[in-house]
């Protein structure tokens, strides 16, 4: 089960507007000097349960609240990946009008992530529900902090929407 390292129910630090954001547990990339080291352990925090979807969905209604962010951990660890496909599923039904922004160490392209050990049953699926995906792993020597919505140079802000419409990256942010 996948397990959930923290949630912000009024984060205006990760996309656009204000969002929930939602901190997933486990990854195996280790970043050096990541900020959220604590969450690299894939069972630190607590369990994904129904009441945990409940709760965010519920943190999701009000109309100030532009969308959903997912960090980690990172949210493209396959077991990750199973857990929140069919969470999003009623994001997008309840509020088809908020947006989905992911961060993740992994990189994208050719309409999947790049690194076959974020390639599962589950990631056609997942892509298909994120609107902007903040991808590459963070890397210190290329720390900027002038960068909006990521933390190095390398990292891309990309629309997901246009991008798996035309076939080829296209940044939402340059």
């Amino acid at each position: 089960m996948m397990h959930i390292a923290e949630i912000k129910k009024t984060d205006i630090a990760n996309g656009e507007g204000v969002r929930v954001s939602l901190f997933v547990s486990g990854c195996t990339r280790h970043c050096k000097n990541c900020f959220n080291k604590v969450a690299w352990d894939f069972d630190y925090g607590k369990p994904f349960t129904p009441e945990v979807e409940e709760e965010l969905l519920s943190a999701l209604a009000p109309d100030y609240i532009a969308g959903l962010s997912l960090l980690g951990g990172d949210p493209f660890e396959p077991s990750n990946q199973e857990g929140l496909v069919p969470f999003l599923k009623k994001v997008k039904e309840r509020f088809p009008q908020k947006t989905v922004w992911c961060y993740t160490g992994y990189t994208y392209g050719g309409g999947k992530m790049l690194e076959e050990h974020a390639n599962c049953a589950s990631t056609s699926a997942l892509l298909s529900m994120i609107d902007v995906l903040v991808d590459g792993p963070f890397i210190e020597e290329l720390k900027d902090i002038r960068l909006k919505f990521r933390g190095s140079s390398n990292q891309r802000v990309i629309d997901l929407k246009a991008t798996l419409k035309s076939g080829n990256i296209v940044l939402f942010l340059t």
